[in-house]
């Protein structure tokens, strides 16, 4: 009896531990689920269609994505990292950019860097400074100057390499401990009924990987591949540049940038370092000379070179013999969102302007204190569709800066283009001699050009007054049909080259934005 009842307390024993273990074992299997599932669901690696709050948005590691870090995206990341948000950049290739354009900033543009705390990303890239311009037509000169009076002694123009002024952006973000930024390619944007969510991207290494955060922005430059999803994309290709770097040329007007009115386009020279000088060579349409097959080093020797000043002449084709010829396609692009929760487009995915002006830069850094301006007051971004109906008036406020110089830029390229038509020949030799004029006749169209004086009104009045003025030197002293009949078709032409841009950036935004009702949209609720 006593050994039946030892029995039984052994087994009894034995059960309890048993259940005991069991107990353990299955509590610490659900426990690591559950960690398990709580470190995906906040992980940017979850996928949308694995994890629900993945795919409602609310898990995020970042209060704004930014596709993309060139001038755009960098700036925009280190200015809202700066108020305070949780920015992640991801960006195709963070090697130094190389590119033949991007390189002159306007002293606008430089006021504006001033404004965004990135003023010293011009140091140490050995930028020069720009006080105007050089125009060249016909053996004959005038010299622009920026009216910088009124300014601080700091401020100018600045051109440099592209490449080392982006690398100095990017390096002023990620100081930023609320900035992150990461190498990778942005295939998709993440929807969700109808608000943007985040974004896919795939790796450096391939891995294919999702990102959530309240606010997308779209920076990925020209060639962008998600505007589509966003805006309206209408672009024109005018032309293309041909660039090459003249080694220790001395340019006729230092620190100037040079406008030589060449047949059949403008040809652009300005400094990017002390010892270079970037030369880019206009060529209307989309089709260029080969320059494998020596094509294109044939046209600019025996085309391009006879145009230039005898002072660039040798370090011109020098450089043509040296063979660092490349080419860039021309890009305009009016702005035609479409207000998407959650999105926004920004820099050149979303506008851009024929770059003969250098504006492309400056109307970036314009649009990105706009932006910040707006979002400051929000303490939460989450309530997308209130922040889109908001952020409406982004699109309005931005077009005093971007209208003028969109549309100097696009009517500028087709008054300096040659061409076989007598009125459009008289236009082109009004605007030299009226730019030539001095006074109010050369500081007005220069401050418009440099976004110091960023007033559509005023580039319009302008613009006619070179109009009128070509048509006074037809009439007198003594007017004849043909004059009178050539006038008129002056100012005809001159209608036809500035009402369909004005058109296309919106007549209303332009000149009248205090009327369109989000101008007086106030900040929601957040």
């Amino acid at each position: 009896m006593a050994d039946q009842c030892m029995l039984g307390w052994i087994l009894a024993t034995l059960f309890v531990l048993f259940a005991i273990y069991c107990l353990v074992i299955k509590k610490k299997e659900r426990g690591t689920k559950k960690d398990l599932l709580e470190s995906r669901s906040e992980s940017v690696n979850c996928t949308a269609t694995t994890n629900e709050e993945c795919r409602s948005g609310n898990v995020s590691d970042a209060d704004v994505i930014i596709v993309g870090a060139g001038v755009a995206g960098a700036a925009l990341a280190h200015t809202l990292g700066k108020d305070g948000r949780r920015v992640r950049v991801i960006e195709r290739d963070l090697t130094e950019p190389d590119r033949i354009v991007g390189e002159l900033l306007q002293p606008g543009g430089y006021l504006k860097l001033i404004e965004l705390g990135l003023e010293d990303c011009v140091e140490k890239i050995d930028a020069q400074k720009v006080f105007g311009y050089a125009l060249f037509k016909d053996g004959m000169h005038t010299r622009l100057s920026y009216p910088l009076e009124k300014f601080h002694s700091d401020v100018a123009g600045r051109s440099f390499h592209n490449g080392r002024f982006i690398q100095r952006m990017r390096e002023k973000a990620v100081s930023l401990p609320n900035v992150h930024l990461e190498q990778g390619t942005v295939t998709s944007l993440l929807e969700e009924k109808g608000t943007i969510r985040g974004v896919q991207y795939k790796t450096k290494d391939g891995q294919e990987l999702t990102a959530f955060a309240p606010l997308t922005i779209v920076c990925d430059g020209c060639f962008s591949n998600l505007r589509r999803s966003l805006c309206d994309p209408k672009v024109d290709v005018p032309s293309c540049f041909v660039g090459m770097i003249l080694e220790n040329c001395q340019l006729p007007c230092a620190n100037h940038g040079h406008v030589i009115l060449g047949d059949p386009s403008p040809i652009l020279m300005y400094p990017i370092s002390s010892t270079e000088t970037r030369c880019l060579v206009d060529i209307p349409g989309q089709k260029v000379p080969s320059i494998s097959s020596g094509e294109m080093a044939k046209y600019l020797k025996t085309l391009v070179a006879p145009q230039l000043p005898p002072e660039v002449y040798d370090a011109f084709l020098a450089a043509v013999d040296k063979g660092n010829i490349r080419t860039m396609p021309n890009r305009s692009m009016p702005a035609a969102p479409y207000p998407t929760p959650g999105a926004l487009l920004m820099g050149d995915a979303f506008n851009m302007r024929h770059p003969l002006t250098g504006g492309g830069m400056t109307v970036a850094l314009s649009d990105i204190v706009v932006l910040r301006n707006l979002l400051r007051p929000l303490r939460d971004l989450n309530d997308s569709p209130n922040l889109c109906k908001y952020l409406e008036s982004f699109y309005t406020l931005r077009k005093p800066v971007a209208s003028t110089i969109n549309t100097l830029a696009g009517a500028l390229y087709k008054v300096f283009c040659a061409s076989p038509d007598e009125a459009r020949k008289e236009m082109r030799q009004a605007c030299f001699d009226y730019l030539s004029l001095g006074g109010v006749c050369s500081e007005g169209p220069v401050s418009l050009l440099s976004g110091l004086n960023p007033r559509p009104l005023s580039l319009v009045a302008h613009f006619f007054a070179v109009a009128i003025y070509g048509v006074g030197r037809l009439l007198l002293p003594f007017p004849s049909p043909k004059r009178i009949w050539i006038g008129a078709r002056l100012i005809s032409s001159a209608s036809g080259i500035i009402f369909p841009i004005i058109r296309s950036e919106g007549v209303r935004q332009m000149f009248f934005p205090a009327t369109v009702p989000a101008y007086y949209r106030s900040p929601p609720v957040m």
